[in-house]
């Protein structure tokens, strides 16, 4: 089938545990992948070509591959090199997202998606601008998505409410429309899906255990600090 098809008006989960967190293992990443799978998610979005590959080993629904980096000459995270392309597709990704912004970086994005092109593989660009869709759109990518809204100078913003105008902004470029970023209950999922999404990703509400252990914990700490427990 299909990848878009098999994409299409569902859920991808984003199996990016905390780096180097005792969740940050190949295996225990396939096993998050399983266990998203098992409840009903029609893909997945994998960190690290490694971790692309044991998933893949594991896992026949459809995987997005990513690779971040932490450059010391620009801002751009998302699989910013051409080797980072190569890797994933060898690593076996049926779709590879990449920083669709036009920012500095090592290599422009228009090469990063010709690259994936040339591979076989699909392109998924993520955007923070409609401007940036455009453009990603005229080159050829399949899948236009939100994910950068809100994470760029350009962009920032105080709400903490994921960007339903791009996604509505997007889906007039008659592309795939992957809603991602901020979607963090099943309502917001939802109005993705009702704003002009295709599908959508949900990642660290759902695979980060220590940010959201952390969030429970500092709620209960503020009672404590504000001397609203009591005992018997």
């Amino acid at each position: 089938m299909d990848i878009l098809n098999q994409l299409q008006g569902g859920l991808v989960v984003s199996c990016q545990p905390v780096d180097n967190g005792p969740m940050d293992r190949p295996d225990i990443i396939l096993a998050m992948a399983q266990a998203a799978v098992a409840g009903g998610a029609v893909g997945v979005r994998v960190e690290g070509a490694q971790n692309v590959a044991a998933v893949r080993a594991g896992l026949t629904q459809p995987i997005i591959g990513i690779v971040k980096r932490d450059l010391a000459d620009s801002p751009v995270r998302i699989t910013p090199l051409l080797q980072d392309v190569k890797d994933l597709a060898a690593a076996g990704a049926d779709v590879i997202a990449y920083d669709a912004t036009n920012r500095v970086r090592p290599h422009k994005p228009a090469e990063i998606l010709q690259e994936i092109l040339a591979l076989n593989c699909l392109a998924m660009a993520d955007c923070a601008t409609v401007t940036d869709a455009m453009e990603a759109a005229r080159g050829g990518a399949q899948i236009l998505g939100s994910t950068l809204s809100g994470y760029t100078t350009e962009t920032e913003t105080a709400v903490t409410d994921p960007d339903l105008h791009l996604v509505a902004e997007l889906h007039e470029l008659n592309r795939f429309v992957m809603a991602e970023g901020r979607y963090d209950t099943p309502t917001l999922a939802r109005r993705a899906l009702e704003a002009g999404a295709d599908c959508v990703t949900v990642g660290t509400v759902l695979t980060r255990l220590e940010v959201n252990t952390a969030k429970f914990q500092d709620a209960l700490q503020i009672r404590v600090e504000n001397g609203d427990t009591q005992f018997g």
